[in-house]
């Protein structure tokens, strides 16, 4: 799992050994017409989507992951299946158990986890100047007189 390839998006026996079992069974196809691309084939489509930034219609046919839609449809249903989470949580249980998360590099934000309770409220903020700023919106001239417009 750790050796940086050259083409990240192949996916190593190793990695689809974890991957597979968690991925929903296909159901019965309801019409003829093309083969199923084999879910490895789809989901190196999907890696090599994701890794080089290009467009889903613009998957090389010729790399033999399918369709970029086949693959997009793929991802979707994946995603709603909860494949990804699953994932998530199998690859670092597989890391912690090895001692091989390295927590240098871990972030975390409120864009990743929810802050159930705030904070305690802070007073007000304190003034670091000697006197009172001016104001910017309020001005020590006379008020300008309203008129009506007929």
């Amino acid at each position: 799992m750790g050796n940086r390839q050259s083409r990240p998006w192949i996916v190593s026996d190793e990695l689809w050994s974890l991957i597979e079992p968690l991925l929903p069974k296909p159901g019965p196809k309801k019409a003829e017409g093309r083969p199923r691309v084999p879910d490895r084939q789809a989901l190196c489509g999907i890696l090599f989507v994701l890794h080089t930034g290009i467009q889903w219609e613009y998957l090389p046919q010729e790399l033999g992951f399918g369709s970029g839609m086949t693959c997009w449809r793929r991802l979707a249903a994946w995603n709603e299946a909860g494949v990804w989470d699953r994932l998530h949580q199998l690859l670092l249980n597989e890391l912690r158990s090895k001692n091989q998360l390295d927590w240098e590099r871990a972030v975390i934000d409120s864009s990743h986890v929810r802050a159930a309770r705030r904070g305690p409220k802070a007073g007000p903020a304190r003034s670091t100047a000697h006197g009172r700023a001016a104001s910017t919106t309020s001005s020590s001239t006379a008020r300008a007189s309203r008129s009506r417009c007929r």
